[in-house]
């Protein structure tokens, strides 16, 4: 079978070339987009840092009562570029590393964790339970985001299944009503390479005493020819000796989110976004058989359902109750061709994925405490189907109920244990293969996991935490199954990963050389059993194995110093890593 893209791509410069002059027009009334705005408030995770009011503040360290370390990333400040896709507005997040896979993919990485160890979650529902268990960053819009929160290492056990490395939370539909925020905006541009972006959004809100209603929709549109071509590098085959061989892209989404609250706190809020792309997988060059692979349409739909009672009386004190429904669900289509001219399909790759998450979550007060409970039931569904070959089904179920009480050990005034609290938590996962494209199906597996962590005020503006934790990761279908077009042998007998992991730091505010100064150091260390890598065979193939262990530590720096509009801000990670023998 063969296939001509020179056609194609002459049809699709003529189109951008218009669309290239509505972009470059549609910067001129972008300022609504990047106006100031009321920061929306921190979510559950007892964030002890609040934004002020009418400031744009694009990055901030914050730490939490429960002893874990994390950073807060406005989407409301020009730092983040226009109509942002999920990796371009994790790459001005500290400490998180963005790389491009085999696979054209965008994955992170943290603290020397494999990409499937950091969760993903849109209004606490995981992108990252799907048949790979990780979602490709590059393709993710996050027009309608208020923030992104990174929780790095001991994080809650409340989060669900299979949270290892860390946590990246995409607040969309969460967060009060808020009359003053702004909801409309056009945006667009064209950078240097000749990428353009456009994207409109519009909303209303209304208001009636504490509660109200706040309704957003709006869509983007993304094109570039390929990426650039660092000097100095060769690539075979190359048409353009400036841009990456069959690196082009084209993206269009939209979204819709909507929340309503009563007066008496009670609220409910949707949020759904999707998006089709066509793209490219630059070919590796620094391997002889590199993926000779196009992507001519890849789709996907996520929605959020939530509600909530609102903090209020119960049977045993005061508490607050909810609960969420997620559906994912997505169609991609890869074709892989005999040579780097892109001409002959030699194989077919069709994928059909669906994924249903359920989350129940409570507090209640215990005392002069906390208690909180999650629950999290997921099932994820994938249909294969391969030309030439045939078509197998899978699908994974995963469980997670989890726990955790907060306490205070001291009030305010009680010198270096000022404000001092605890945590204690533990959390119970599960995960099974019901179905397995023919093959024999595993055992159901089970594991727990736990953490604690505390921190205490030192002075009125600093913070000082502690936390330690073991969570566990099930092997995704992939790594079970998939053989990837011939590049992977599969390995059923994979055993989940385990993380052991701990960490102390300081998160504060001081005034220094005239300026308000915000700082966060944080050590860490962290051991890894039963890692899963990836090991060659000597035939051009891989296969993914446990490790027995696999130990790192190091320290993160990050500081933000501002003069009234001005800001200067920087940050460093310093990690050594060993492999026991």
């Amino acid at each position: 079978m063969t296939r001509r893209l020179e056609g194609k791509f002459e049809r699709r410069f003529a189109r951008r070339g218009a669309w290239r002059l509505l972009a470059a027009l549609a910067c001129l009334p972008a300022a609504d987009g990047v106006a100031a705005q009321v920061p929306d408030t921190v979510s559950r995770d007892t964030v002890s840092f609040r934004l002020r009011e009418l400031r744009i503040e694009a990055l901030r360290p914050v730490a939490s009562a429960s002893g874990a370390s994390a950073v807060r990333l406005s989407l409301q400040t020009p730092r983040v570029a226009a109509v942002p896709l999920l990796a371009e507005a994790l790459r001005e997040i500290p400490f998180l590393q963005v790389r491009e896979n085999s696979r054209g993919e965008a994955q992170p990485t943290l603290r020397g964790t494999e990409s499937r160890q950091l969760a993903v979650l849109v209004d606490g529902v995981p992108l990252t339970l799907g048949w790979d268990a990780r979602t490709d960053l590059s393709l993710i819009p996050v027009d309608a985001a208020r923030e992104i929160q990174l929780f790095r290492g001991s994080s809650s056990v409340l989060h669900g299944p299979n949270v290892l490395g860390g946590v990246v939370s995409i607040e969309i539909g969460h967060g009060s009503v808020d009359a003053d925020r702004r909801l409309n905006g056009l945006q667009g541009g064209m950078d240097a390479t000749g990428a353009a972006f456009g994207g409109v959004r519009l909303g209303r809100t209304w208001s009636s005493g504490d509660g109200g209603v706040s309704v957003q929709a709006g869509g983007a549109y993304r094109t570039r020819d390929g990426v650039p071509l660092p000097g100095g590098v060769e690539q075979p085959a190359a048409t353009d000796r400036n841009r990456r061989l069959n690196s082009d892209l084209d993206h269009v989404s939209a979204f819709f989110t909507g929340r309503a609250e009563s007066e008496g706190g009670a609220w409910v809020s949707m949020s759904a976004f999707g998006y089709r792309a066509e793209r490219g997988v630059p070919p590796e060059l620094h391997v002889m058989s590199p993926r000779r692979w196009r992507m001519p349409e890849t789709k996907r739909a996520v929605g959020t359902v939530s509600a909530g009672t609102g903090w209020g009386r119960t049977p045993f004190g005061t508490g607050d109750f909810e609960v969420s429904i997620g559906v994912d669900a997505g169609d991609a289509q890869i074709d892989e061709f005999e040579t780097l001219s892109y001409e002959k399909v030699t194989g077919q790759e069709f994928a059909d994925d669906r994924t249903l998450t359920f989350r129940g979550l409570s507090d209640h007060e215990l005392g002069e405490g906390v208690v909180r409970t999650a629950l999290t039931v997921a099932e994820t569904r994938h249909v294969e189907r391969l030309a030439p070959g045939g078509e197998s089904t899978f699908r994974q179920r995963l469980f997670s109920f989890g726990g955790e009480v907060e306490l205070p050990l001291a009030g305010p005034g009680a010198g270096f244990w000022s404000g001092a609290r605890v945590s204690l938590g533990a959390s119970w996962d599960q995960g099974s293969t019901p179905e397995t494209g023919g093959r024999e199906a595993r055992a159901t597996i089970d594991d727990w996991g736990a953490r604690i962590g505390g921190s205490a005020q030192i002075g009125p503006r600093v913070r000082f935490h502690l936390g330690a934790s073991r969570r566990v990761r099930f092997p995704s279908l992939r790594e079970l199954y998939s053989g990837a077009l011939g590049r992977f042998v599969p390995n059923p007998e994979l055993a989940p990963e385990i993380l052991r992991a701990a960490e102390g730091g300081v998160t504060g505010t001081v005034e220094a050389f005239g300026a308000e100064v915000e700082a966060q150091a944080v050590l860490f260390v962290q051991s890894f059993s039963n890692a899963i890598v990836r090991t060659g065979l000597g035939d051009g193939r891989f296969r993914r194995e446990n490790r027995r262990r696999v130990d790192a530590a190091g320290i993160e720096l990050l500081g933000v110093a501002r003069w009234g509009g001005v800001s200067v801000g920087g940050d460093m990670t310093w990690r050594a890593g060993t492999v026991p023998a």
